[in-house]
């Protein structure tokens, strides 16, 4: 399946100690200038920013010539945004279609890292969760009652709840596991394959069984 996402140009970057997942809830809060103006910038065009894994580094201060970020990033589209205080915004933001930086990003004068030559990459293909994955469907529908219990929101609507990728997208947001690994599972092309991955780590820890 192929998007039909229109990318800025530079895409804007929000480099994050984290993988986001497409159809994921990413909730930000904003205070640096740099970002202020990203944020201003999206919603006055109605564009996305690409949000990448940092592998090492930090993204500001005296670290940030040193950075270094993954090569495959998740769109992030905002789908609210609250004024909390004077320079302070909270967003809620969901990722969609994944990217590929074709060229190393660079840093403007403000600090906003930006790339100017990206491809998107296809979606997912919609797959039906075959019925050896079933309990791991039914263990993500605890897991996402027992957040809800805490007053924790852990997905945004609509739930594929029979969708291969949507599932295992969303354990992979919830796995135990290192940013690299994350990001390999995100990146895989195959939701099955994705999900497969997933069944078998849970399996290995106990956390699904026959």
């Amino acid at each position: 399946m192929t998007t039909s996402v229109l990318l800025p140009d530079p895409l804007p970057l929000f480099p994050l100690q984290m993988v986001l997942f497409p159809d994921g809830l990413l909730p930000l809060k904003i205070f640096e200038a740099r970002y202020l103006d990203l944020v201003s910038h999206c919603l006055r065009r109605g564009e996305p920013f690409g949000v990448v894994c940092i592998t090492r580094g930090a993204e500001a201060g005296s670290n940030a010539d040193g950075m270094r970020i993954e090569a495959v990033g998740v769109l992030a589209r905002i789908d609210e945004v609250d004024a909390e205080q004077m320079g302070i915004l909270k967003l809620r933001c969901t990722g969609t279609s994944r990217f590929r930086l074709t060229q190393p990003p660079v840093q403007r004068h403000d600090g906003l890292w930006v790339a100017a030559s990206v491809e998107l990459i296809a979606d997912d293909e919609p797959a039906a969760v075959q019925a050896q994955f079933h309990p791991a469907v039914e263990g993500l529908k605890d897991a996402a009652a027992q957040l809800q219990s805490q007053g924790t929101t852990p997905f945004m609507p609509p739930l594929r709840w029979d969708d291969a990728g949507w599932v295992a997208n969303r354990w992979c947001e919830l796995l135990p596991v290192a940013m690299s690994a994350k990001q390999r599972l995100m990146e895989l092309e195959d939701p099955v394959t994705r999900l497969r991955l997933v069944d078998e780590f849970l399996r290995s820890r106990q956390v699904l069984k026959d």
